[in-house]
């Protein structure tokens, strides 16, 4: 198997050398997220990191930090629709094909004569209104799929859960998109009914718009369940948690924020008669939703991330 080094792999310095700063951070995202994408469909760390010429412990590393961060929201939306369609190719040709050539365009070619080619143009341009929608959307569904159910089912409320994400400066809910209905686990698997779409959803979009007015960095958020002893929400882990990972704490009441907050990471509602009590997860995006999701889980107990 022959491979070139320059496209998928963590070589830093020939990456800035060729393509500057941006063009480093820029491959490093689709690195991250075809690691991200491929471990979520059930590939091991190692194959992930044999396929794209990397190790283990970097894949590890991918796995692990937060989403990277480009300059231009149109340039994110482009790495990340060229991640998803690269991993979902590589998905179905699968973790032992044997890789004959790769280059910086990218261009895999596959022994069967399959080829995979992918030619796409930084703008350093932000996307208009309309393309950001569609392209929150997009996210959505990609950052579902990236929901590792053995890593979160112990929080996942028994009605069901849902993530939602707003547009920058949303203050009602119709600028906020979320699936229609609930997400919930079916057959060990997670199971929505429709697309995601803007204006379906009502409780999570009202927290969320609250949380985006008084820390607007945050436009993305997940419910779930928080642990109950004796009838009553174990506070204290929640609060422990968020010290541990340096999370901002926060508190509502059946819906309504308490307090005013600058920086705002998890919201607790302790429920009450007739109200369920819900832990909320706020993210900068709903990739770093996901990423955030499984730390959490793991601290609440859950499967962690296996090799």
């Amino acid at each position: 198997m022959h491979k070139s080094l320059v496209i998928l792999n963590n070589n830093k310095s020939l990456a800035t050398n060729m393509l500057g700063d941006v063009g480093s951070k820029w491959l490093d995202r689709l690195h991250q997220h075809v690691a991200k994408d491929l471990r979520s469909k059930g590939w091991s760390q190692t194959e992930i990191a044999s396929m794209l010429g990397s190790t283990q412990s970097t894949i590890s590393r991918h796995l692990q930090k937060p989403t990277i961060k480009l300059n231009a929201s149109a340039d994110e939306a482009m790495i990340d629709s060229w991640s998803s369609e690269l991993s979902q190719a590589l998905s179905a040709i699968g973790a032992q094909a044997d890789v004959v050539r790769q280059r910086l365009i990218i261009e895999l070619q596959f022994t069967g004569n399959q080829t995979l080619r992918f030619d796409k143009t930084l703008t350093g341009l932000d996307l208009d209104s309309g393309q950001m929608e569609s392209a929150l959307l997009r996210r959505l569904e990609w950052a579902i799929g990236r929901l590792d159910v053995k890593r979160i089912e112990h929080i996942i409320p028994a009605v069901g859960m849902n993530i939602a994400s707003c547009t920058k400066g949303a203050r009602s809910n119709e600028r906020v998109a979320s699936f229609p209905g609930r997400i919930a686990v079916v057959n060990g698997k997670l199971r929505h009914h429709e697309t995601p779409a803007f204006g379906v959803s009502k409780h999570l979009a009202s927290i969320l718009i609250q949380a985006h007015t008084m820390n607007e960095a945050k436009t993305s958020i997940i419910n779930l369940k928080p642990e109950i002893i004796d009838e009553k929400v174990n506070v204290s882990q929640v609060k422990h948690i968020c010290d541990q990972l340096g999370y901002s704490f926060a508190t509502c009441k059946k819906g309504k924020l308490v307090g005013s907050h600058s920086k705002i990471d998890i919201i607790l509602d302790e429920g009450g008669y007739g109200w369920e009590p819900s832990l909320y997860i706020l993210a900068h995006n709903p990739l770093e939703l996901i990423d955030r999701t499984h730390l959490i889980a793991g601290q609440f107990g859950g499967v962690t991330n296996e090799n």
